[in-house]
């Protein structure tokens, strides 16, 4: 893989993770694009070092929220950090659940469909301007919430399926406070990243040679700088209802990439 193909997948990667838009279907539509050639197995740990390189971004965002949720646990009280930790916890259900009994089927999904990513992405984009509708509201998140939220992040899984996008729409819908919404939405993949990424080097099967480190490093850098200025910029942009314009956004890609798909 090229230097500059890393580092514009990188930056795919990191906006597209916070922005409601899609990180796995504006990956596969990138590396179509870019006709990325790699093996399996390298392609498998550039998406690793990307995914790794959000999740940190995504912890120095929230940086108060994680050390007061691990004080919180760390007292072993049922105090309100605890209650948040368990919400994640219950949360993560679903998603563990898909990953860990469907995951050869999902993996059947990617690798260029193109139009299942365009069909996705549509759908993503009902959802973004159906939330954008939805009314202000100062809900906190429940434990039934919490479930619900989870099952669209399993649904998320899914190529073009936006995961910020599909927790924080359902979040609005079910009528909890926009700033709590995607708080909840950020902090609540975390640990499902890096679960993921031990499961895989644990299965192994991933090949790693010297010529990758510049480009998984340039590629890294990209994903973790462009993830915070995502991430940062998507809580503005959810507080004051723009995301209509990520909805048209999607609606635009998605049928430019069904197209594309019969086209090439």
């Amino acid at each position: 893989m090229e230097i500059i193909d890393a580092i514009i997948l990188g930056v795919i990667q990191g906006l597209t993770e916070f922005l409601p838009v899609s990180s796995s279907g504006h990956l596969e539509l990138g590396k179509a694009i870019l006709g990325d050639n790699s093996i399996p197995e390298e392609s498998l740990m550039f998406t690793i070092v990307l995914h790794f390189a959000t999740a940190l971004s995504t912890i120095v965002v929230f940086r108060k929220d994680v050390l007061e949720i691990l004080r919180g646990l760390l007292q072993f009280k049922w105090n309100e950090e605890f209650k948040f930790s368990l919400k994640i916890i219950i949360s993560m259900i679903p998603a563990v659940f898909i990953g860990l009994f469907f995951e050869k089927q999902l993996e059947q999904l990617f690798g260029e469909n193109l139009q299942l990513v365009g069909f996705m992405l549509m759908i993503t984009a009902l959802l973004l301007f159906l939330a954008d509708r939805a009314k202000d509201t100062s809900k906190n998140v429940t434990y039934n919430n919490a479930f619900i939220i989870g099952l669209s992040q399993a649904i998320a899984m899914l190529p073009g399926i936006s995961r910020s996008g599909a927790t924080i729409s359902t979040s609005v819908l079910l009528g909890i406070d926009k700033t709590k919404a995607a708080r909840f939405s950020f902090l609540m993949v975390v640990p499902l990243i890096f679960g993921s990424i031990a499961k895989t080097l644990m299965d192994g099967g991933i090949s790693f040679e010297s010529s990758q480190i510049t480009p998984l490093a340039f590629g890294f850098v990209a994903a973790f700088v462009s993830g915070l200025l995502a991430c940062t910029w998507m809580i503005q942009l959810v507080k004051r209802s723009k995301l209509t314009y990520f909805a048209i956004y999607c609606l635009i890609v998605g049928a430019g990439a069904i197209v594309y798909s019969f086209l090439s």
